[in-house]
């Protein structure tokens, strides 16, 4: 009977792996890429290398099963599992005492001839898993969030929202105007998004414009880069409080990860909130998820190699001082799984506000006054001067222009910088789509120059997006009424 060959039996062992046809040509495109192709080939002779080093290796069932020696005429090729371990050891020591007195073996061959025949072509099964491992990381990786994006929109049961762009402009023209109709009988509480503990004049300018016009407004003084629910727990009592001593409603206005933030008290303290709260802007607000959370954190990425995730951990947690959480929780994957768990109340008027960035030389040349520094006044006992006060600037629309590019470049979405336009719409909310050219941190730090002649600033932006709130609350109260009747 004809023996198998060692050919032969390399295609059986290939047979057995399970390896999908769209897995076979994702590897063909994947060893089409010579950097990536370069890295497989180093991870194969790396596992080869230590196979040959370790080929005597008695180690536990797991390690003897990767271990795969082909051997040809006479000797098995099979896994080494922990109980054959002892007898392979024993059949190589025999193999070389027949070799130090010159024997032949059972078969007729001499002891010259089994060595040359039986030289091993040893690799790890791992090996091979290696370089899938190598595989499904890179596809991961370029696929990036692509499946996620706009997700809300393909969920099943959502409701459809409504855009009143155009209303939102009308609105803003007036207060161009000095028009003003925002009501003193509620108190505004902006909330402001991931990191604004590190910029001390993060919506101080919206503030102090809100009661100049005799309104109530308070910036919530919440942990920023806490979590979600952590958050949404000190909103919870920071709106409970503005209400019982003012007795008034409470009109929100969150940012980025402070619209989220909100939107997590009212899903998770509703039955607390429903009498407190006339209503919630989310300005920016990746209601869906960020792309950029998503892809920095993902698992199973080529980032695992420098373990950037741990890179993130330590400079969330130890420098920033906040939690990683915060981060995690703008990610596709927890913010599908806590909208779907806790869905925000469908009676409670919603505004979402979102923007495009621009990419202009003027956009890349803008610094973004974030805080001041303060100079002791020189001999102040001789004179009436006043500390001297230097503004902090940093190219933060420089920086949103360049992630927005690069999401737009990647996945073809347009976005602020850090939230595509299409994940910040919340289902059943009144949506403004404006056409102007916006990055993530204007809403929020003003630029030591003036803002283009015939524009709003940021103050009169946010003033707008609440009277149009107003008015969403005044309709939808008017439509309960009506289906009470």
């Amino acid at each position: 009977m004809d023996r198998p060959t060692a050919s032969a039996e390399l295609s059986g062992t290939a047979a057995d792996d399970d390896y999908s046809g769209d897995d076979a040509r994702d590897s063909q495109l994947f060893l089409s890429i010579p950097p990536l192709h370069d890295a497989a080939t180093y991870f194969a002779q790396t596992a080869s290398y230590l196979t040959q080093c370790f080929s005597g290796y008695s180690g536990n069932s797991e390690e003897g099963q990767e271990l795969l020696e082909l051997q040809s005429e006479g000797v098995s090729n099979k896994p080494l599992s922990s109980a054959d371990n002892s007898q392979s050891n024993s059949g190589t020591n025999s193999d070389l005492l027949t070799h130090s007195t010159g024997e032949t073996t059972s078969g007729g061959n001499t002891t010259n001839d089994l060595t040359e025949l039986m030289q091993p072509a040893r690799f790890f099964q791992n090996g091979s898993s290696l370089f899938q491992d190598l595989v499904d990381r890179a596809r991961k990786t370029i696929r990036g969030s692509a499946d996620d994006i706009g997700w809300l929109e393909r969920e099943q049961n959502m409701l459809p929202t409504e855009d009143r762009t155009s209303r939102f402009l009308e609105i803003l023209e007036s207060i161009r105007r000095n028009e003003h109709k925002l009501p003193n009988s509620v108190v505004y509480l902006l909330v402001p998004g991931l990191f604004s503990n590190h910029g001390p004049l993060y919506f101080v300018k919206t503030k102090t414009y809100f009661s100049k016009m005799g309104l109530a407004c308070h910036i919530a003084k919440i942990h920023s880069e806490a979590s979600v629910e952590t958050n949404a727990r000190e909103i919870k009592n920071y709106i409970e409080e503005i209400y019982w001593g003012a007795q008034k409603k409470v009109l929100v206005l969150g940012h980025s990860k402070g619209g989220v933030d909100t939107a997590a008290a009212l899903s998770l303290y509703w039955s607390d909130l429903r009498d407190k709260v006339a209503g919630l802007v989310l300005a920016q607000s990746p209601y869906g998820g960020s792309p950029v959370a998503s892809d920095i954190l993902r698992e199973g990425q080529l980032g695992d190699y420098v373990r950037l995730r741990k890179i993130m951990e330590i400079l969330v947690c130890k420098v920033l001082k906040g939690d990683l959480q915060a981060l995690e929780d703008l990610t596709y994957e927890k913010r599908k799984d806590f909208i779907r768990k806790h869905p925000l109340p469908r009676e409670i008027p919603i505004v979402s506000f979102h923007t495009e960035a621009g990419i202009t030389s003027n956009t890349l040349t803008t610094l973004s006054h974030v805080a001041h520094l303060e100079l002791p006044a020189i001999a102040p006992a001789l004179t009436d001067s006043q500390p001297t006060r230097l503004p902090v600037v940093m190219p933060l629309a420089a920086a949103m222009a360049a992630c927005s590019q690069l999401l737009q470049t990647r996945y073809g979405e347009k976005s602020d910088g850090l939230v595509t336009r299409r994940d910040a719409e919340v289902p059943g909310s009144v949506v403004v789509r404006p056409n102007r050219k916006l990055d993530h941190a204007w809403m929020v730090y003003s630029s030591p120059t003036e803002e283009p002649s015939g524009e709003a600033d940021t103050s009169q932006v946010c003033e707008a997006l609440l009277t149009l709130l107003m008015e969403v609350g005044q309709k939808k109260q008017h439509q309960i009424t009506r289906k009470d009747d």
